[in-house]
């Protein structure tokens, strides 16, 4: 059976042509010519048809102002366009493996790799009781297209599924690309570059639509498949809770000042409207399907009696279900249900208090549908709402707060002072007795309604805390129960966020603790002294009953971003496993479950990459079960904008974490040969060295602002968060996300592979690639540090970035380039040598993608180059040099 009607090819060659024609009715007949004359000759070069990138030059110089702006704009949104087309291929290719019964990692697979291993359903019920995956969303500022242009977007993916899926006569399929003629010539049309700087509210938002209209209907269908594929195998198994969303949206402050209490209150409140206006809809929907007659159904006591608590509860809105409804018992129930909902936001009393209620009373419709002979329907129509309460609660996604850890020291000294305790001029163990101290006793030491004369930064601190036990109250503890510190350095820095929780009245000890305190460690140091600050806290008496209260849970989130920014790609991944590890030893000793929260960016060199591969990479002394991961920037909209992608995203990490648990019970501590570990210190330690000279050395900050559109990209408008913690040009300043970016413009990806050849050339000269070879065979985790590098050195290309080189002064250049192209030369041999390869890509259609855009990136990243290189642009030069920053990051299907 064909599953489809039409392939890739055809798709990039019709959009391609569609876009042609729009361009030239929408300009001219000249413009038409001259991206034809960029797009021809950058084949030619490519295709090694062309001596030289000349002609291609020859072009750009005579381009006037409008000219650039239109050749920006076709090349842009060309990118746009074939990502649409490569997003279908995903899609046909999943569906097509999974009608053969040949998907990868999927759910099938999950089961089959269970019952290989001989689990019997003791096992399997343990590992999924332990399973719960949190990808968290984030406002991170690395998604360079408008809402507008995303929207336009979706409605021609729309019209390529129906094209492709739907038997259609050929006038369906003519008036179907009309539609997609007219919304090519709208985004034509329409602006790609943002007028203003986004707000927090936009970003939160932006967030709440891949919860509300793809991951809400998703989640249900992937439980539904789940169960049915366990169930196959494993009949008395209970699949639990699997899987929950969380979102930093509207709640992140860390160097956002733009994140108030306001803007959480609004985002706690809207979230809470959108999913409870998904619960109504469904049980409208529900109403219609459950319309069995009492006369000819026993629907059983259970649901007569909770119809008749609701009446006690509502009773006009009882009597008339009773009138509407007279023996149709279920639609009476769902009718109640409704009004129960729609109080929980008003002033009216009754309505549900937590998820756990509606909860129940879809369990009792449920087990009464079951009771009646309709297992069917209940499977099929309520067990999956059943799921997305589970799943979203009253809260769409729960929100995190986070803020840096100088911002609390900074408010409870002040705080404090007020009360006659210097808090400043204490020394460590002095300030971790005194919070200690206060967290433990009844009164409390600081006035919240009233801190007294503090600074700015110490007022919005303790006005955030006051808050928070406002939302609590009004949200739910759920909605908003998580305060992650940045730069964690010391016990204090989680005592503090503990004690201002204390102050708040969200902390009343031992029996009550509504937050889940995250240390995150970022540096050196902090990672280093992980003992040091753990079992500090593991051993304080007001964190143990913290804890304890918290069933004895700790989160720990590691910054993938800022590790790699400080020590280089190779030593930032060996020091983030090895302390990994680390974390779970010292876990482990004081009888804590370890939960780690990878803040993983979109970029290979900020930990992005296949999230399932991650995880089965990750070490077993880390896998409890449950994980928490960042979803930020483009990569939330390549991973979930489709349904069918986002689907399948859920079952692959599903899988893979299903998988690593159970390796992790079968093998609770991962033998690494002492051979192998060594090795990697001998190559970290080199590449550190390497990679720290490089960013030290006279000269080379500059080089980076001359030889990369770093100055562009931090005045666009891609997020509400600053570039800069300080607003000053410094590698140690700059955002990780910037400094990322600047360098995926100029096709010297340099985060995600330098001084990885200089690592693996201080091991080889007393060791042998033939070990190399071993450990890329054998250990996951070096095999997936090295696939990510080569796919970050196959995305490079060294004739584009010498353009950006030439920017630079000439002292500068002749001083770093070589030697970046240098490693870059030794790392592709090295990468080579040990994947056993030809190639640096292993899988075809990457391939095939990455030839298909090269020729198609080429004629924007010289006339970028062009742009920057004059000393004087207009605002429409302005305008373009911005367009062509979107046009490569949709080209390269990555920004920081």
């Amino acid at each position: 059976m064909d599953l489809h009607t039409r392939d890739v090819r055809q798709d990039v060659r019709e959009l391609g042509a569609l876009l042609g024609d729009v361009l030239e009715d929408q300009s001219s007949t000249a413009a038409f010519e001259t991206v034809e004359d960029l797009r021809t000759s950058a084949i030619a070069y490519r295709a090694g048809e062309a001596d030289s990138r000349q002609s291609l030059r020859d072009v750009i110089d005579r381009l006037d102002p409008d000219g650039a702006s239109v050749v920006a704009r076709a090349f842009t949104t060309y990118f746009e366009l074939i990502n649409l087309a490569e997003e279908r291929e995903r899609v046909r290719a999943n569906r097509e493996a999974s009608q053969a019964r040949t998907l990868e990692d999927g759910l099938e697979e999950t089961v089959e790799a269970l019952s290989a291993a001989d689990a019997d359903t003791e096992t399997v019920q343990g590992v999924l009781d332990d399973v719960l995956i949190e990808p968290t969303f984030t406002a991170h500022p690395t998604e360079a297209r408008r809402k507008t242009v995303k929207a336009k977007l979706r409605s021609i993916a729309r019209d390529l599924e129906v094209l492709d899926e739907r038997r259609m006569t050929d006038k369906e399929a003519e008036q179907c690309w009309k539609e997609v003629d007219a919304e090519v010539t709208s985004l034509w049309q329409t602006s790609q570059v943002r007028d203003r700087r986004p707000e927090p509210q936009d970003e939160a938002r932006n967030v709440q639509w891949y919860l509300e209209n793809i991951l809400f209907d998703v989640v249900g269908e992937v439980y539904q498949e789940f169960e049915d594929v366990v169930h196959e195998e494993y009949p008395d198994v209970d699949v639990p809770k699997l899987f929950e969303f969380r979102s930093w949206a509207g709640s992140d402050r860390d160097g956002n000042p733009f994140v108030t209490p306001e803007v959480t209150t609004d985002t706690l409140e809207r979230q809470r409207d959108v999913v409870i206006g998904k619960y109504l809809d469904a049980l409208k929907r529900l109403s219609g399907i459950l319309s069995q007659d009492a006369r000819r159904v026993d629907v059983g006591d259970a649901l007569l009696d909770s119809i008749e608590a609701d009446r006690e509860r509502l009773p006009v809105v009882g009597e008339e279900v009773e009138a509407r409804y007279p023996s149709e018992p279920y639609r009476q129930k769902l009718k109640l249900m409704r009004e129960r909902l729609r109080r929980i936001s008003d002033v009216r009393p009754d309505g549900y208090t937590d998820p756990a209620e509606l909860l129940a009373d879809l369990d009792v419709i449920h087990e009464s549908l079951c009771s009646t002979g309709a297992e069917q329907v209940a499977a099929t129509y309520v067990e999956p709402l059943r799921r997305q309460v589970d799943t979203f609660g009253f809260t769409l996604a729960s929100l995190d707060l986070r803020d840096h850890q100088e911002n609390h020291t900074e408010a409870v000294s002040e705080a404090l002072d007020q009360v006659g305790i210097d808090y400043d001029a204490m020394d460590e163990d002095e300030r971790v007795d005194v919070l200690t101290e206060a967290v433990l006793q009844e009164e409390h030491l600081v006035d919240l309604d009233e801190p007294g004369d503090v600074s700015d930064t110490a007022e919005r601190v303790l006005r955030r805390f006051k808050k928070l036990g406002d939302w609590q109250r009004e949200y739910g503890v759920g909605a908003i129960d998580t305060y992650c510190i940045s730069m964690t350095e010391e016990p204090s820095h989680v005592l503090e966020v503990l004690f201002l929780a204390d102050q708040a009245g969200v902390v009343s000890l031992p029996d009550h603790c509504g937050l889940d305190i995250v240390p995150l460690l970022e540096t050196e140091s902090a990672l280093n002294g992980a003992r040091r600050i753990m079992g500090t806290l593991f051993e304080n008496e007001a964190y143990e009953r913290a804890l304890s209260a918290r069933n004895d849970v700790q989160e720990i989130m590691l910054g993938y971003s800022d590790s790699n920014k400080e020590n280089g790609f190779l030593a930032a991944n060996w020091d983030l496993y090895k302390n990994q590890r680390r974390l779970a030893n010292i876990t482990d000793d004081f009888g804590v479950t370890m939960r780690l929260f990878h803040g993983r960016g979109g970029s290979i060199s900020r930990g992005g990459g296949p999230m399932n591969r991650a995880m089965l990479a990750l070490p077993n002394e880390t896998v409890t079960g449950q994980i928490k991961f960042t979803e930020q920037g483009e990569a939330i909209a390549e991973k979930y904008a489709n349904p069918r992608i986002a689907e399948r995203n859920l079952e692959q990490m599903l899988n893979a974490q299903v998988r690593a648990r159970r390796n992790a019970i079968r093998e609770p501590e991962e033998q690494v040969p002492e051979e192998w570990a060594d090795a990697m210190d001998t190559m970290a330690t080199a590449a550190r060295a390497e990679y720290r000279d490089l960013l030290e050395s006279d000269g080379f900050v500059s080089y980076f602002g001359q030889a990369t559109p770093i100055a562009v990209i931090e005045d666009l408008n891609l997020g509400s968060r600053p570039a800069s913690r300080s607003g000053e040009r410094t590698v140690e300043d700059l955002r990780a996300i910037p400094w990322v970016f600047s360098w995926t413009q100029s096709r010297c990806i340099l985060p995600g592979w330098y001084a990885l050849a200089s690592g693996i050339d201080a091991f080889l000269e007393e060791g042998s690639v033939e070990t190399l070879q071993e450990m890329y065979d054998e250990w996951p985790f070096f095999r997936t540090t090295l696939d990510r590098a080569t796919l970050s050195l196959a995305r490079t290309d060294f004739e584009i970035a010498a353009e950006y080189a030439d920017l630079a002064d000439a002292e500068l250049r002749e001083t770093f380039f070589p030697r970046l192209s240098d490693e870059y030369e030794r790392a592709v041999d090295h990468a080579l040598a040990i994947c056993g390869r030809d190639s640096l890509l292993q899988r075809e259609w990457l391939d095939e993608s990455l030839t298909r855009r090269n020729p198609y990136v080429d004629p924007l990243n010289l006339l970028q180059t062009y742009l920057l290189a004059q000393t004087h642009r207009t605002p429409e030069e302005e305008q373009t040099l911005r367009l062509t920053v979107k046009g490569i990051a949709a080209g390269m299907k990555n920004t920081g």
